[in-house]
């Protein structure tokens, strides 16, 4: 019987697959079905600060719009007191309660004090570890990189020592240098890094010459990224990289876990091939483990790092281009010009 347990910040789970945050976990059912299905965890979607706050406008403004239609009227609405974070809390107790499997929360607030504030709530609730949702659209020309960088790390280290739970973070790519960063975050204390985050990008529509919002699910040429990183990281961090993007199959939980990855988060997959992938995908785990002789995830994990590859430069941009050139000299030879 294979060993493919796993221990990523700070939890032990009985699989390396967790599945992340997404709208079907809202559904308690859903989070059940992927515990029946095998999954290890789940990561609840985020506590947007900045959500709710809006909601919050959007309500007032609801509630004042017949606001004095009558001389004898003042309005037309009783005062409420919109429920905050309340119901997000309300809800992951309930998923906590639904499932023996971990429940990871997730966070992304705006102002240092907000997210130490939310971070204790949610503490509150029972859950077993918190992610924080890290991400910077940039707005303002006039705010260097150093700037944002700095007061990511200033906040998390707020967070790490406010929380007695676990927390780890999820990072987009867009850093000038995601090794020296994740590097200086690692010294916080977090336990985990999960990488990459999948932004939103806006599209426009020439025909109708407008803004759409597509929703976009990864695809399998996706995963080169975290897999390149989780190569690049293994062995020189003490936090747990969990590798997150273009995760299809049981083969590409392997891939990572070659590269370095301790576990891997998946949502696409599940949507485009439902609950049942989860079970598929711990299967091929557990036949390619078998067919190669591997006792426990331990057995291969970081096999195929740069700090194991005796030709570390299979992970460096110009290992890339030599690639090229020779992809190039091969197709010359096949098409000659003369």
């Amino acid at each position: 019987m294979n060993n493919i347990t796993v221990n990523y910040a700070g939890l032990t789970l009985k699989n390396p697959i967790i599945i992340g945050a997404n709208n079907m976990v809202f559904d308690l059912d859903n989070i059940k079905r992927c515990e029946d299905q095998g999954a290890a965890a789940v990561v609840y979607k985020s506590l947007f600060e900045e959500q709710i706050g809006l909601e919050g406008i959007e309500m007032q403004e609801e509630l004042t719009e017949y606001d004095e239609r009558n001389p004898e009227m003042i309005t037309t609405h009783p005062h409420i007191e919109h429920g905050g974070p309340e119901e997000h809390l309300y809800n992951l107790r309930k998923a906590k309660q639904s499932v023996d499997i971990p429940i990871i929360a997730s966070l992304n607030a705006i102002n240092k004090e907000t997210w130490v504030n939310y971070a204790r709530e949610i503490e509150k609730t029972g859950v077993d570890a918190l992610e924080l949702n890290f991400y910077a659209v940039p707005r303002n020309m006039e705010i260097s990189g150093n700037t944002i960088e700095e007061e990511q790390i200033d906040i998390m280290q707020a967070v790490v020592e406010a929380v007695s739970i676990p927390v780890s973070v999820k990072l987009s790519p867009f850093y000038t240098n995601p090794l020296h960063v994740i590097s200086q975050m690692d010294k916080t204390g977090i336990k985990g890094f999960v990488l990459f985050n999948r932004l939103f990008q806006p599209d426009i529509n020439p025909d109708k010459q407008q803004h759409t919002a597509p929703f976009n699910l990864s695809n399998q040429s996706d995963n080169r990224l975290p897999l390149r990183f989780a190569g690049l990281l293994h062995g020189n961090i003490s936090g747990d990289i969990c590798s997150n993007t273009g995760i299809c199959s049981g083969k590409d939980v392997i891939k990572m876990i070659l590269a370095g990855a301790t576990c891997v988060q998946v949502v696409s997959t599940i949507y485009k091939n439902k609950f049942g992938q989860i079970s598929r995908m711990i299967s091929e785990i557990n036949q390619w483990m078998r067919s190669n002789n591997y006792e426990s995830l331990e057995d291969f994990r970081g096999k195929l790092s740069h700090k194991e590859l005796k030709d570390p430069f299979i992970y460096k941009r110009a290992q890339y281009v030599d690639m090229l050139m020779k992809k190039a000299e091969e197709i010359m030879r096949s098409y000659p010009l003369a």
